[in-house]
């Protein structure tokens, strides 16, 4: 079948919804017909916004195969697609023609064309509640903006509807200005919105979420001052629940959870793949064929201390086929559920994927603050010996190692982990350490612009500096 590559530029006039949603003016005019007219409009608008977190964080996403996949806790097993272009994260050998990059970037730009329309729309209408709707959209915008611009470095920065002709002319913005627009859509969206408790839904953006992102945009800029205050007005707001707890399908949503995508089991519903996807590959035996992205590496199996928990909760340690042969492969099992129905080789699964819970704030407020206390809270709720206390790893004898390592067991294979070490400065040494044992030097961090969106555009768009 023929591929139909829809760039940024494409992305100037395509609404990415169904035909029930709204009716749509003819794809090849950006005109006035395509906005939203009332707030019913907006409402519904929204929830094309939201569903947009299925594509983004999804198993097969960005974050899941730049955060995880290109990290030492992560290999691909897949075989199916182009193998090369999964095994280019896992190994460091990206290509400039790589189609999930290409992919990954069309879906962000998909998304925040709608948003861009929601917003620019909302704010021509006169209607109760309007700045709390613009502000979820705002938040969204932020949240998809940051993974892009730390995957991409520069990127278009787009903030209102744009024509055919104005979308040409777009180069890549500095990044320190997709940063800037990033905290302001982060402060409207935290003036603006309600905190978890009084979010409009379940799973809506909330001004708890909006502070969180803040945080985590402060330290990756180095201004932990700042990130301080940002997560110090989230915390005390949620608890620890016990880990197994988080992953449990009867307990969505939890006490610890501050922004969590909405998913629902069965086959007519929007369920989530993360099962399906993340099981061994073609086991037929564990699910019922089995996706091998995100297998689990020695070196996060080793990472864990002796007598932590979050282990076993986390990964299962092989299988036995149907013929009792054992299979010696690790994998992610905090997404498991066995009661799914399967719609053809996949599992329609009940789980909910958290991006934001508060072990996250309190190991960002140590990272923040030097003061270990914040991650003992984490430590102390596994049952594990704190920071500076006796029992202790030695190997982790700074606060920097402390939170290296607690955050690689705690957040396993939630898509924090290379994101983590670029932030931190510690990319290139623990990728080069770890089992995986690849070189790479500072430019190999971003990933290459998707070679025929430069190709559409050549004397506007520039490549990142690793693959001119």
């Amino acid at each position: 079948m023929k591929k139909i590559y829809i760039t940024l530029f494409c992305c100037a006039f395509l609404l990415s919804c169904s035909s029930d949603f709204l009716d749509k003016a003819p794809l090849s005019n950006a005109n006035e017909e395509n906005f939203y007219k009332s707030q019913e409009d907006i409402e519904v608008a929204l929830w094309s916004a939201y569903n947009s977190l299925y594509t983004l964080y999804g198993p097969e996403s960005l974050p899941s195969f730049y955060g995880e996949l290109m990290s030492d806790n992560a290999y691909s097993d897949n075989a199916a697609g182009r193998i090369q272009d999964y095994e280019s994260f896992e190994l460091h050998t990206m290509a400039v023609d790589n189609e999930l990059v290409l992919n990954f970037w069309n879906s962000y730009y998909q998304s925040l064309y709608i948003i861009n329309n929601i917003i620019a729309s909302a704010e021509n209408l006169d209607f109760s509640g309007r700045d709390t709707l613009i502000a979820e959209a705002k938040f969204l915008r932020a949240l998809y903006y940051f993974d892009m611009v730390r995957a991409w470095g520069d990127v278009p920065l787009v903030t209102k509807p744009i024509g055919i002709a104005e979308a040409y002319a777009q180069g890549r913005t500095p990044k320190e200005q997709v940063y800037n627009q990033i905290i302001d859509d982060l402060g409207f969206a935290e003036t603006n919105l309600p905190s978890k408790s009084g979010e409009r839904f379940v799973g809506a953006a909330n001004q708890d979420a909006a502070n969180t992102l803040l945080g985590k945009v402060y330290l990756t800029l180095n201004d932990k001052p700042k990130a301080e205050e940002a997560l110090l007005k989230v915390y005390g707001k949620f608890s620890l629940v016990p880990y197994a707890n988080l992953w449990d399908l009867n307990n969505k949503n939890s006490a610890s959870s501050i922004f969590e995508i909405q998913y629902k089991g069965g086959i007519s519903n929007p369920y989530s793949l993360y099962w399906a996807m993340f099981s061994p590959v073609d086991n037929r035996v564990v699910t019922a064929w089995g996706g091998g992205f995100n297998q689990i590496t020695e070196d996060l199996w080793n990472a864990y201390e002796v007598d932590d928990p979050r282990r076993d909760i986390t990964i299962q340690n092989g299988y036995e086929t149907a013929n009792g042969a054992t299979v010696d492969v690790k994998f992610p099992v905090k997404w498991r559920d066995t009661e799914a129905t399967v719609d053809g080789l996949r599992e329609t699964s009940d789980n909910n994927f958290i991006i934001f819970r508060y072990a996250d704030v309190l190991l960002m407020l140590t990272e923040a603050t030097g003061n270990a206390q914040y991650l003992n809270e984490v430590r102390d709720r596994v049952g594990l010996p704190n920071y500076g206390a006796a029992g202790y790893p030695s190997e982790y004898n700074t606060i920097e190692l402390a939170l290296e390592h607690e955050r690689q067991v705690e957040f396993a294979c939630e898509f924090h982990r290379w994101f983590d070490l670029i932030r931190t400065g510690r990319a290139i040494t623990v990728i080069k350490n770890s089992s995986k044992d690849v070189t790479i030097a500072e430019e190999d961090l971003l990933l290459p612009i998707p070679f025929l969106v430069i190709n559409q555009n050549p004397d506007v768009i520039t490549q990142n500096e690793a693959y001119q």
